[in-house]
């Protein structure tokens, strides 16, 4: 049950804090029971004024190993009970994809439900405020509502470092707005092979073009201060920030034939100048956590990799941040998976995995973890490495001083600032590939008046298709019906033409429906593209426009009118058969719900400006293939991309 506390901001506003009726007594309780250092002693790690360092010592030697291992544990919202947060010192909870308080929540029920749950922690002898975690990867995906931006492959398309970063710190208002403080986001794989089905969540097969766009860290973040020690997580106290977390590390864009969790293959220096780049400068940004990959390097699981976590990123790199575990990273360890637990754990702690997301069997975890410490097999030196990491960031975030959330920033969900900045980088991500059949004038941009438009394919009216996956559910949803707010590309191009000019929409026109209405259309905008996915089960070894995107485009663009094929996709897909009969073509990613952003483009009253940031393969045969291989016959290269003026 929730009460509302209002107090001051501090700077004129009015602050309301939604907090469980039996938080204020428990928590009294709590501290009575010998948390506060007795004889009205205010210990040095409540004191705001004391350093950094002197804080995280002197609450790390008040701590039992009960309290310590809570730490280390991240459980999911569904069991974040106040009991079990209070009784087993659980130190961090999670949202996994789609895992929500309710459907279509509003921001008011998820501060609810996340304070309850730091009522919980409070409410323990120390009063160690736990950290809520949540996937971020292209805005607040599993809530209501949410602006939802596109996809990191089109942002990539950009090159615009200043925009990712604008995009950080909005996305991180929405995520403060429903409570929460953490998110599992950016993505800074180097995808190098399009099969895979995390290729949207990439920047690009470059790790050049992923360095710059890493910049949304201090977006999420904020500015990490002239100055700064390197390595140190940094979180803004000066406007909505959030600690953000890399992900995944190391090597998850380049598995053998782009099998999700599966085994990249390469050399020392192969994996160090092509996929662990972004990570310096994930780490030179303050980004406050690493996320293990659940892919292996050279037949050695990442989760296990004592070399890569421990000697490299923590001790070459100086990250002082805390690493985490992927969801039931530890389980997989071992094939099948949990198949020997307590040995997951031995191998997943001792590499240097400071927090574990379990995350539903936080008991089996607890108490072999405290076996493996209390046999001698895992030291307690390397336990208060991890938990040291945890305090760090949890004090730098300001957690300790202001552990619940309030409902000041319920506006900032999904308000028009964000829908516009989200619109401005549609626009941005697309990417010409063709504009024009030889000897033809160019078809881009199309004249706002006309007789005609047609508009064709299932995804020109599919919100849901144009977000992709990690948008509401875990892997998507197609249809309208997912979330409200934003518009369909349909709707884009309606609102785009002039008020005489007919538009009409045919989903799946056949060659009878071209033949009945020849010459009534001046244009036609053919949008067709793949199902939201995520995850593995987005793999894909043939990568073809999923029907009927192909006979739509042989009906539609072989039916005498000149069209424009836009694509919607997470990646490249096998288009070469129909460019003879195309005319214009579009890559558009997946745009998010902000559609009206690819009309913006198609009709002129903004330039395409967009340069691919993957390779444009023939066959998948080719595969993989990114620029700078020997063999390198791309049906459009790496960086392509046509460009038009605005119209007049």
């Amino acid at each position: 049950m929730g009460l509302l506390r209002r107090g001051s901001s501090g700077g004129g506003a009015v602050l309301v804090v939604v907090v469980c009726v039996g938080c204020i007594a428990a928590t009294a309780m709590a501290a009575a029971a010998g948390g506060g250092g007795g004889g009205g002693e205010c210990p040095k790690y409540k004191d705001s004024k004391q350093p950094l360092n002197k804080r995280i010592d002197d609450l790390l030697r008040r701590m039992t190993l009960a309290e310590k291992i809570g730490q280390m544990s991240q459980i999911e919202r569904e069991n974040a009970t106040f009991d079990v947060m209070r009784n087993y010192f659980i130190g961090s909870v999670l949202s996994g994809g789609g895992s929500v308080p309710a459907a279509q929540a509003s921001p008011a029920a998820w501060v609810s439900m996340v304070n309850e749950m730091q009522c919980g922690a409070m409410a323990t002898r120390l009063g160690i405020p736990m950290i809520y975690g949540i996937d971020a990867v292209h805005g607040h995906g599993n809530v209501y509502k949410a602006t939802i931006f596109p996809h990191n492959v089109g942002l990539g398309c950009t090159r615009d470092p200043d925009l990712a970063k604008r995009i950080g710190a909005a996305v991180a208002a929405e995520v403060r707005a429903t409570g929460i403080p953490y998110v599992f986001a950016p993505c800074v794989a180097v995808c190098r092979d399009p099969r895979w089905g995390r290729c949207y969540e990439s920047f690009s097969e470059d790790p050049r073009v992923v360095q710059r766009m890493s910049s949304i860290i201090s977006g999420f973040q904020g500015e990490i201060p002239p100055g700064g020690r390197r390595g140190v997580p940094f979180v803004s106290g000066g406007r909505p920030s959030v600690a953000a977390c890399s992900k995944h590390y190391v090597g998850d864009g380049g598995t053998t034939r782009g099998m999700n969790e599966n085994n990249t293959v390469a050399t020392l220096r192969e994996l160090m100048t092509v996929h662990m780049p972004p990570y310096y400068s994930a780490v030179a940004q303050g980004v406050s956590t690493v996320m293990v990959s659940f892919s292996s390097w050279n037949g050695v699981k990442m989760h296990a990799n004592h070399f890569l976590i421990t000697d490299f990123l923590k001790s070459k790199l100086r990250f002082r941040g805390f690493v985490i575990s992927d969801w039931q990273g530890l389980d997989r360890i071992t094939t099948p998976a949990h198949a020997d637990y307590m040995l997951s754990i031995k191998l997943g702690i001792m590499a240097g995995i400071d927090m574990v997301m379990i995350p539903f069997t936080y008991t089996e975890f607890i108490d072999d973890l405290a076996a493996l410490v209390k046999n001698g097999t895992i030291p307690m030196s390397r336990i208060d490495d991890a938990v040291r990491r945890i305090l760090r960031v949890k004090f730098t975030m300001g957690l300790f001083e202001r552990p619940y959330a309030d409902l000041s920033l319920a506006g900032e969900l999904g308000k028009q600032e964000h829908r516009d900045l989200a619109r401005d980088a549609v626009r941005k991500s697309l990417v010409l590939l063709k504009n024009g059949k030889p000897g033809d004038a160019p078809l881009l941009p199309l004249p706002k008046r006309a007789r005609s438009i047609l508009v064709a394919g299932a995804h020109a009216d599919d919100l849901g298709s144009q977000c992709g996956g990690w948008t509401i559910t875990w892997q998507g949803l197609a249809g309208n019906d997912l979330t409200a707010g934003g518009t369909t590309i349909l709707d884009g191009i309606r609102r785009a033409v002039d008020a005489a000019t007919e538009v009409v929409f045919a989903e799946a026109p056949d060659a009878g429906f071209m033949r009945r209405n020849a010459g009534r259309f001046d244009a036609a905008v053919v949008v067709v593209g793949e199902p939201p996915y995520a995850e593995t089960l987005g793999d894909n070894l043939n990568l073809t426009i999923p029907a009927p995107g192909p006979s739509v485009i042989q009906n539609v663009c072989g039916g005498g009118v000149r069209c424009v094929v836009v694509v919607v996709s997470g990646r490249p897909l096998v288009i070469e058969p129909y460019m003879d009969a195309i005319d214009a073509l579009v890559a558009a990613w997946l745009p998010g719900t902000e559609g009206q952003g690819v009309s913006d483009v198609l009709f002129g009253d903004y330039e395409f400006t967009g340069k691919l940031a993957r390779t444009w393969f023939r066959s998948v045969e080719q595969l993989p293939m990114n620029v700078g291989d020997e063999h390198y016959d791309p049906l459009f290269p790496f960086g392509f991309g046509l460009e038009t003026r605005k119209a007049n």
